[in-house]
C-alpha cells in the first residue's frame, strides 16, 4: 500500500459521532430503511450511501456538515427525492453520505400583511400552499409532484411549473434564504425585504446550484392575493403556430391574467385517454393540438369568463380555433387540468420515453417542435413525438415515446445520441437544455458542451470559492 496515499475516512467514527450528536433516530443505515433515498424516481441510477442523515433543525444540519467536513467525508443533500436528473442521489464513487431534510418541516411564520411565508426546506410544496391558503393568500408555485416534492428541493433546482407565465420561477419568488454553508456556517439570509441593494444577491447563489454550494435549510417566500375568479378552457387550435398567436391575444384580451398556457398534441390525449383512469375528451371532434388555458382575477364579477369568451369566439372566426370547451364548474376545470397531468403518466405504459427538457423564446416554438420532430423521425423511424408542455414560458417537454414494434432496451439506449441531437438544434436556436429540471448528474456532460467556456470557468470559480474541498453533492453540475 503507498504510505503517501490518503487515509480513508473512519465511516463508522463518523456515524457514531452523528449519533452522539443528533440522537439515534436521525441516523439510517439499514438497506430497508435506506432505500426509498437510494431510489432514483425514473430508475435510471442506483444510488449508494454509507448512511443517511436526518437533521431536524438548521443547528443539527450545521453540525451534520461540520463532522462530515472534518472526515473528510462529501455530503449529497435530498429534498422529496422527485427529481429527474439524478442531482439528489449519491453514488458510490462518492463515498458521501445522504443528508435528507424531510424532518426539517416546520411553517415557521405567515405574515399576511406584508405578502410572505417563511418555512423550513423539509415543507412539502402541497404544505406551503395549504399553509398560504389558511392565510388567505396564494403560493403560485405548482407541479405535478406538489404534493410530494419539498421547497428546498423546488429552490435548489429553481423549479418552474405550470404558472411561471405570470408569476415566474422559484427563483422569482424568493425573498431570504437561510442555508448552512460548506464549512458548516449558517448564513441567516431570511430577511423578507423586497428592496436590498447593499452588495451581491447572495440568495441568487443557492437558488439553482441543486445543493453544491450549500444546503438550504429555510426560505422566505413570496405570496400573492388569491384570485376571486378563475376560468379555465381547454381549446383546439390547428397547430403550435396558433397556439402562440392566441397565447398573444389571451394576453391582451385579459389584461395580461393569464396564469397557464398548456400545449397538448393529440397523441398526448390519446396516450391519457388510454391509460390513466377517468380521463374524457372534452371536445366532441379530435384535434391535432390543443391548449389548455388558466385565467384568473381578483375581481367575481363574471367580466373574466365575458373576455375569454369574446377572444375565443374571434379566434374561432379568425380561423385559429376550431373549438373549445369552457369549465362550468370547478370539477371541470379540475377534469381539464387531468388531461394535462395524466399525459405525464401515461407514457410509461407506452414503452420506453426518451425525454428532453428544453425552452427556446415563445416565438419560435412553432419552428422547435417541427424541426426537432423532423429530426427525431429521420433518426428513429417510428418513434412517436409527444411535445406538450408549457408553451406560455418557452418551455417544451420534448418526450419521445418508442416505436410500437420496438425493443425498449434497445431503443433506451439511444437516449444519449438522440439529446444530443436535440439539445444541439435548442442551443442553435438560441435556447437551453434545461428549462426547469436541472442539471444534475444525468446532464452533466451535456452543459459543459454546451456552455461557453467563459461560464464554465465563472461556475467552477463559484463553487471553489464556496466549497474549495468539493464535499457538497460532488459530481453533480459541474464535473470535479
Amino acid at each position: 500500500m503507498d504510505a503517501r496515499a490518503p487515509k480513508p475516512p473512519d465511516l463508522d467514527a463518523l456515524k457514531q459521532r452523528l449519533v452522539d450528536a443528533l440522537g439515534a433516530k436521525a441516523v439510517i443505515d439499514d438497506a430497508d430503511g435506506m432505500a426509498p433515498f437510494l431510489e432514483e424516481q425514473r430508475g435510471r441510477y442506483e444510488g449508494a450511501a454509507p448512511f443517511v442523515v436526518r437533521p431536524a433543525t438548521t443547528e443539527e444540519v450545521a453540525t451534520t456538515v461540520t463532522l462530515c467536513r472534518e472526515a473528510g467525508v462529501p455530503i449529497v443533500p435530498q429534498g422529496g427525492n422527485t427529481g429527474l436528473v439524478a442531482g439528489g442521489i449519491p453514488f458510490a464513487e462518492d463515498g458521501a453520505v445522504l443528508l435528507s431534510l424531510g424532518r426539517m418541516n416546520r411553517i415557521r411564520k405567515v405574515d399576511a400583511t406584508d405578502y410572505s411565508i417563511t418555512v423550513e426546506a423539509g415543507c412539502i410544496l402541497s404544505q406551503v400552499q395549504e399553509a398560504a391558503a389558511e392565510a388567505k393568500r396564494l403560493f403560485p408555485l405548482s407541479l405535478g409532484a406538489e404534493g410530494s416534492c419539498q421547497i428546498g428541493g423546488n429552490l435548489s433546482t429553481n423549479a418552474g411549473g405550470v404558472h411561471v407565465l405570470r408569476y415566474g420561477n422559484a427563483r422569482d419568488l424568493v425573498l431570504g434564504l437561510e442555508v448552512v454553508l460548506p464549512d458548516g456556517r449558517i448564513w441567516d439570509g431570511l430577511r423578507a425585504l423586497r428592496k436590498d441593494n447593499t452588495g451581491y444577491a447572495l440568495k441568487h447563489l443557492f437558488v439553482g446550484a441543486e445543493g453544491t454550494l450549500g444546503i438550504i435549510t429555510a426560505a422566505c417566500l413570496k405570496l400573492f392575493p388569491r384570485p376571486a375568479e378563475t376560468e379555465v378552457a381547454f381549446v383546439a387550435v390547428h397547430d403550435p403556430a396558433a397556439a402562440v398567436e392566441l397565447l398573444g391575444r389571451a394576453r391582451a384580451a385579459t389584461g395580461d391574467r393569464v396564469n397557464a398556457f398548456e400545449l397538448i398534441p393529440r397523441i398526448g390525449l390519446d396516450f391519457a385517454l388510454k391509460h390513466v383512469e377517468g380521463i374524457e375528451d372534452p371536445l366532441t371532434e379530435a384535434s391535432e393540438w390543443y391548449v389548455l388555458i388558466e385565467l384568473a382575477s381578483g375581481r367575481a364579477d363574471g367580466s373574466l369568463r365575458e373576455s375569454l369568451e369574446e377572444f375565443l369566439a374571434a379566434a374561432i372566426e379568425d380561423g385559429l380555433v376550431s373549438d373549445a370547451a369552457l369549465a362550468a364548474n370547478e370539477r371541470q376545470a379540475t377534469a381539464f387540468w387531468a388531461i394535462r397531468e395524466g399525459i405525464v403518466e401515461a407514457q410509461k405504459f407506452e414503452g420506453g420515453s426518451i425525454k428532453h427538457d428544453v425552452s427556446v423564446a415563445v416565438s419560435k416554438t412553432p419552428e422547435f417542435i417541427a424541426r426537432a420532430t423532423a429530426l427525431v423521425k429521420e433518426m428513429v423511424p417510428g418513434v412517436r413525438p409527444v411535445p406538450f408542455g408549457h408553451v406560455g414560458d418557452g418551455n417544451i417537454h420534448f418526450n419521445l415515446s418508442q416505436p410500437e414494434d420496438a425493443e425498449r432496451e434497445a431503443y433506451l439506449a439511444r437516449w444519449k445520441e438522440v439529446n444530443e441531437a436535440v439539445h444541439e438544434l435548442v442551443v442553435e436556436m438560441g435556447g437551453s437544455i434545461s428549462a426547469e429540471h436541472g442539471i444534475g448528474y444525468l446532464k452533466r456532460e451535456e452543459n459543459a458542451r454546451f456552455k461557453s467556456e467563459v461560464e464554465m470557468d465563472l461556475m467552477r470559480a463559484v463553487k471553489q470559492a464556496l466549497d474549495p474541498e468539493g464535499l457538497m453533492n460532488p459530481g453533480k453540475v459541474i464535473k470535479p
